[in-house]
Order: structure tokens, then sequence, then C-alpha cells
């Protein structure tokens, strides 16, 4: 089984800042600037949500069901987020 990707090499241009903030991401992540800038675009090209989360985020964007969430103490938090 032959699990090979085909890759093609690219170039962009990029700002000064946006590439040493991502350098510093993969660094963080301990991987190469290649593999952190291919998998985070991979993420955002293929990560679509599906119907059920699609619907869920709308309903939350509406505040239909928004509440008032009390933070004055631990019990008054819990109780206005039922």
């Amino acid at each position: 089984m032959d699990a090979t990707i085909e890759r093609k090499q690219t170039s962009f241009r990029l700002s000064v800042d946006l590439l040493q903030r991502l350098r510093i991401a993969a660094r963080r992540e301990n991987r190469s600037l290649n593999n952190f800038v291919e998998s985070t675009l991979m993420d955002a090209v293929y990560n679509v949500p599906n119907s059920e989360t699609v619907e869920a985020i709308q309903e939350a964007r509406s505040g239909k069901y928004a509440g008032t969430v009390d933070t004055s103490s631990m019990d008054a938090f819990i109780k206005s987020c039922e």
C-alpha cells in the first residue's frame, strides 16, 4: 500500500511579520515551517462543518436562546448556565 502524497513545490510572497509569526508557531509545535503551513492550510480548506454544526453555529449567532450569565459567584454562574 503506497501512501505517498504527491507534492508540488511552489512559492508565495508573505509579509515579513507573518513569516516570522509562522516560524515561531512552527517552532513552538516542534514542526518544520513547511509542515506547519501545509497542515494549517489543509485545516482551513478541508475543515467543513456538517449540517448539524452549521445549524448550531447559526443558532448561537442569532442570540435566540442567549441568556444572562451571572458571574457573581460560582453557584450563581452554574445556575445561570442551566
